[in-house]
């Protein structure tokens, strides 16, 4: 672990303080990609959580249409300000993502934006050539191009059923051919930048930048979650996941530009403790919290865009003027979210960033709402520890059962949860979900079976 100490690609301002605020009041910061020498957004728009017309995401209204006039108007707004990386994938938004997302750019010129998109060969059906291959195709198709600027290798690292990262690997890229074909189609130009996203076992991340080294495949960038609890505490919060500063370090040192993924960690560093908040406001009052994480995440030398998934107008808006320009973080603030990072990590939260691959649930369980609710109550300190008959108990019981049943109904809460383990492998994190469905369900029996 990298621990408090800057690495050499962060370098923050030295000043103590920040002069004035100034979000906002210029232009789009731009990065340079050193392979094509395109000038790329800070802010990267990620569409994995567009607006459905009957409000909010398909999270919330899984059988609602996307919003394909919000999604053109916001698409607009972002380009019309700087933004113009956005990043989507064939799984995305129940698999209609690339559809809408090639819909809004298309009414732009093509030189005018990057694509990103992904091989999200997941399942094991579609691990045969001919269907990954068919998954390239279609991207095309739905994003309505003849090539695309980032393709990534989807989410490597993680496992799947029966087999561990570095076997889910072998299966999905190598046994079959597709990475070389993927390659065949850079040197075609049907993809200009070919990298990957990294989640999980770090053997399959060293061994992909060790060929890197040896010139088996050249990785024009790579995906990483980075974040400031992540940058040293990834480890500790879930073994399977290395530390943001440990992946940064590797990339920087190549010179592999880095994009960015999870800069506010699913939400959870836009949602914090009051006494958190309380720091931050003492720095800069009218600052909001979420705006230190994106910050901290688009100050390393070498991040190419930081992803932002932006449901909403007000979203989008607040993103583009933290990065308009991106003001450098003092040494000083650096080391405050380094101390903020602690006090988090030691409130021993559930790591779920809400993306929701482990979704659909075959019980019909809501996982990702279970985890919000949890982790909100940790926040707010409306988690209950100890069968007392103070007040304090009583009200904090009040709060998380209430909560509980007003934010999961009652038949996909987590006594529904039967072990199967079909969603572990999806986690990008890691996390051991039925464990956690057991854990959580035990807490509330053992609330409800103490005083009323």
């Amino acid at each position: 672990m990298a621990g408090s100490v800057l690495l050499s690609g962060c370098r923050p301002d030295n000043r103590q303080k920040s002069d004035s605020i100034i979000d906002g009041q210029g232009e789009m910061t731009l990065r340079t990609n050193p392979n094509t020498g395109d000038k790329v957004s800070l802010l990267g728009y990620g569409m994995m959580r567009l607006p459905v017309e009957a409000g909010g995401t398909m999270r919330e209204n899984p059988d609602s249409p996307i919003d394909q006039e919000m999604v053109n108007r916001q698409v607009d707004y972002a380009l019309e300000h700087g933004v113009n990386y956005f990043d989507t994938a064939p799984v995305y938004c129940q698999g209609k993502s690339e559809h809408s997302t090639g819909i809004a750019l298309a009414r732009h010129p093509r030189n005018s934006y990057f694509i990103a998109t992904k091989m999200s060969n997941f399942a094991p059906a579609s691990w045969n050539r001919a269907d990954s291959e068919a998954i390239f195709e279609n991207s095309l198709k739905e994003l309505q191009t003849d090539y695309v600027d980032y393709l990534l290798l989807h989410s490597v690292g993680n496992a799947s059923e029966n087999m561990d990262g570095m076997q889910t690997f072998q299966a999905r890229y190598l046994d079959n051919g597709i990475l070389d074909w993927l390659v065949e189609q850079k040197s075609k130009g049907r993809i200009r930048n070919l990298g990957f996203s990294y989640h999980g076992d770090v053997r399959v991340f060293d061994m992909l930048l060790k060929w890197h080294d040896e010139k088996k495949y050249h990785w024009d960038f790579v995906q990483i979650e980075l974040n400031y609890l992540d940058w040293d505490f990834a480890d500790e919060i879930n073994n399977r996941n290395a530390d943001a500063s440990y992946l940064y370090e590797e990339l920087h040192k190549r010179g592999i530009p880095a994009v960015i993924m999870e800069p506010l960690l699913g939400g959870r560093l836009a949602d914090l403790p009051e006494f958190i908040v309380k720091h931050l406001h003492e720095q800069e009052p009218e600052t909001p919290v979420s705006r230190w994480a994106f910050r901290f995440a688009g100050n390393p030398e070498g991040v190419l865009t930081v992803l932002s998934g932006m449901t909403y107008m007000e979203h989008l808006k607040e993103n583009v003027a933290t990065y308009s320009p991106l003001r450098p973080l003092t040494a000083e603030e650096h080391d405050l979210l380094m101390r903020i990072a602690k006090e988090i990590f030691q409130l021993k939260n559930i790591p779920c960033t809400g993306c929701s691959y482990c979704m659909p649930c075959p019980f019909g369980i809501d996982i990702p709402a279970i985890f919000s609710h949890y982790n909100k109550c940790v926040n707010e300190g409306n988690l209950p520890l100890t069968d007392t008959h103070d007040k304090a108990f009583r009200k904090a019981r009040q709060v998380f059962l209430v909560g509980y049943d007003r934010s999961v109904p009652k038949l996909r809460q987590a006594d529904h949860c039967i072990g199967c383990n079909k969603c572990v492998s999806h986690c990008p994190q890691g996390i051991s979900i039925p464990e956690e469905m057991q854990r959580i369900n035990s807490y509330v029996e053992s609330l409800k079976q103490s005083i009323s």
